[in-house]
């Protein structure tokens, strides 16, 4: 393989963005909305199983069948998600949002390397951008080739759709190209697209599988900080780096 790209996932790949992040977003939401719903932990996991926080919202009604003071309209859905992402940038300009570990020295080491870096992700356009810019600085969207993000495409993950037009937008064949993801549906989705997948698991995702991932380890790894393999083959590297994603991708050819 020539490795020519790298493409991350976003929340629970680049940042710890679910519990401190989405899901106290969706519950301050919901209490400006004046709605008799709590969600917590627990039961946050179960929507997860489903992409987009829209998409979220409308599972959680149709399953959960939550007190209503009226009928809620599509437009509700989409306001009470706009109020829950206004909540969530706030809570990124505030530094409730950390990268995870190893994600900067990979992003630093993939740029030094010559290859192409891209975002395939469910979450907003906005929440990216935040995302990055806080933690990585002003310009760090300007490292990423292709930020494909929120609705760009109809059907979202597990559907392969959003890694479908990276590859096109990227002109690349997914054999020239790694993933980094931390979710069963990030997964499927990358797998549909016949991409290769690195998986570094996040606090919702402990106890997945993703039989076929090139590994699965707890994060990505940083020197005083190495990283473990929960599934795959044992190795003298300690971090993820372009050296250790080749290396994977031969092994498994």
């Amino acid at each position: 393989m020539t490795l020519k790209a790298i493409i991350f996932d976003v929340d629970g790949t680049i940042a710890n963005t679910e519990h401190d992040g989405h899901l106290k977003a969706f519950n301050e939401a919901f209490d400006f909305y004046e709605l008799d719903w709590y969600w917590d932990s627990a039961l946050y996991a179960t929507p997860l199983i489903v992409s987009g926080g829209k998409e979220r919202l409308s599972f959680y009604i149709n399953n959960y069948n939550p007190k209503l003071k009226w009928p809620l309209s599509e437009s509700d859905i989409v306001n009470i998600h706009n109020k829950k992402t206004e909540i969530f940038i706030n809570k990124i300009s505030a530094g409730f949002i950390s990268l995870r570990i190893g994600v900067e020295r990979l992003i630093i080491d993939a740029l030094n390397h010559n290859l192409k870096l891209a975002i395939a992700t469910t979450t907003s356009f906005n929440n990216v951008k935040e995302i990055l810019e806080s933690t990585l600085g002003k310009g760090a969207l300007k490292n990423f080739e292709i930020v494909a993000a929120g609705d760009i495409v109809d059907k979202k993950k597990p559907a392969s759709d959003i890694y479908d037009y990276v590859l096109d937008k990227m002109n690349l064949e997914c054999s020239e190209c790694v993933v980094i993801e931390d979710s069963e549906i990030g997964f499927q989705s990358a797998n549909s697209a016949g991409l290769k997948t690195v998986i570094t698991l996040s606090e919702y995702t402990n106890t997945k599988n993703f039989k076929g991932a090139l590994v699965v380890l707890d994060h990505l790894g940083e020197d005083d900080q190495p990283f473990q393999i929960v599934n795959g083959t044992p190795t003298t590297h300690t971090l993820v780096s372009v050296d250790y994603i080749k290396e994977l991708y031969e092994c498994n050819r």
